[in-house]
């Protein structure tokens, strides 16, 4: 019985582990990359839009305030909507794609590489058409991707939202755990970030080989293990940052089922082989990898790790089962909630109130059924797009 139980906790305790030491590396901020001049970098800023001419005019107005000598190429990806008339409107260029059939940003992606092809670029940055870029983020981006020759990946955050449920601002805080502290532990530790989606760039040479066209609904993720294990690990750079409004709590729910699920299937085909790769080669990088792949999702690991205590201690109770495999969990989940508490103090409260912080098992209780229906139906399999509410529709969930 104590190895069973040793086998079931043990790796919840290794990976509740590895979280927290992630938010302890990752409370400092990254250096800063060296630049290099924009001529050496010219790049192009892919906006992939479907139906989205309620937020396009004010996305290309702050991507041309921005974007330096960038061109901008919008992708109006079957559309039936004003969404390419604006954008012509603005000045940018736009080429409509019509293929109901094969629906997805990897196909509008797809699509704007051909149209480059003719005259490619050195850098395609991807900007999704919801998101705003910081004064001279584009033109790091561009340059550090030049530089490098790897694909680069800029900070991406969720607008804070002090008003908001305390749902919401929990989940604008696990998203920025996962993209800012999580990727500065990733980058340190394993040499490489994840892709987000996002604030994304590619030397052409590398997204000319891409697998772009495909309804992979987390094509970003699947994009960037396929690039490292091809030598071309992502590089964070953090002072490029993109952000975009959160949805509504709804439609943030609906968003973290698809791609949570996503991630959740991926990490399980992906994850094993870089450990069994990893380890061959002697690669602790390439391991770390592995394990930060996975980690669940904090408001899922809070879950796993509190059923699982809860199984173990009833075990020792009803059945004399051994207490040290629950005890070591305990540790290690006491160990990862002080630095979450410490990352939070370092710059998550910004995004979410202490009153809010406290709520963390109301939150895991307001995901609970998208766990429920992802372990009852598995990950969603087609892409759809969340419905654009404005932030401050949310306040009022």
């Amino acid at each position: 019985m104590t190895v069973i139980f040793a086998l079931i906790l043990g790796p919840l305790a290794l990976l509740t582990f590895c979280f927290g030491v992630e938010l302890m590396v990752g409370l400092r901020r990254l250096p800063e990359r060296a630049a290099v001049r924009a001529a050496d970098a010219r790049a192009v800023i892919i906006v992939p839009a479907h139906d989205e001419e309620s937020i396009i005019g004010a996305t290309l107005a702050n991507l041309k305030q921005v974007a330096g000598s960038a061109q901008i190429l919008v992708v109006a990806d079957n559309c039936r909507d004003g969404t390419a008339k604006i954008a012509t409107n603005m000045g940018v260029e736009v080429i409509e794609r019509n293929d109901p059939a094969r629906r997805g940003k990897g196909f509008a992606l797809d699509f704007a590489r051909q149209r480059l092809r003719a005259d490619p670029p050195g850098v395609a940055i991807v900007i999704d058409a919801d998101c705003t870029a910081a004064e001279g983020s584009i033109e790091k981006l561009a340059a550090c991707c030049a530089a490098s020759g790897r694909p680069c990946q800029a900070t991406y955050i969720l607008d804070p939202v002090p008003g908001g449920s305390p749902a919401l601002q929990l989940s604008t805080f696990a998203f920025y755990v996962k993209n800012v502290v999580r990727q500065r532990a990733l980058q340190r530790l394993a040499g490489r970030v994840q892709l987000l989606g996002t604030g994304m760039a590619f030397p052409w040479a590398l997204f000319e080989r891409l697998e772009l066209a495909t309804a992979n609904i987390v094509e970003d993720l699947e994009m960037g293990i396929e690039l490292a294990r091809a030598g071309h690990p992502p590089l964070a750079v953090e002072d490029a940052v993109i952000s975009s409004s959160p949805a509504s709590q709804k439609d943030t729910l609906e968003q973290r089922r698809r791609w949570e699920g996503g991630y959740l299937e991926s990490a399980a085909r992906w994850a094993p082989r870089i450990i069994g790769r990893s380890l061959l080669r002697g690669d602790l990088r390439g391991l770390w990898a592995a394990l930060d792949l996975l980690i669940p999702p904090l408001a899922l690991l809070v879950l796993l790790d509190v059923a699982a205590l809860a199984i173990g201690i009833a075990a020792h109770w009803l059945a004399g089962a051994p207490i040290w495999p629950a005890e070591i969990l305990a540790a290690t989940l006491a160990f990862a909630g002080i630095a979450l508490g410490v990352a939070w103090a370092s710059g998550g409260s910004r995004f979410v109130s202490a009153g809010a912080l406290v709520r963390v098992p109301l939150y895991v209780a307001w995901k609970l059924p998208l766990y429920l229906g992802l372990a009852r139906h598995g990950a969603p399999k087609q892409w759809l797009r969340t419905s654009r509410e404005q932030a401050a529709d949310s306040k009022a969930d």
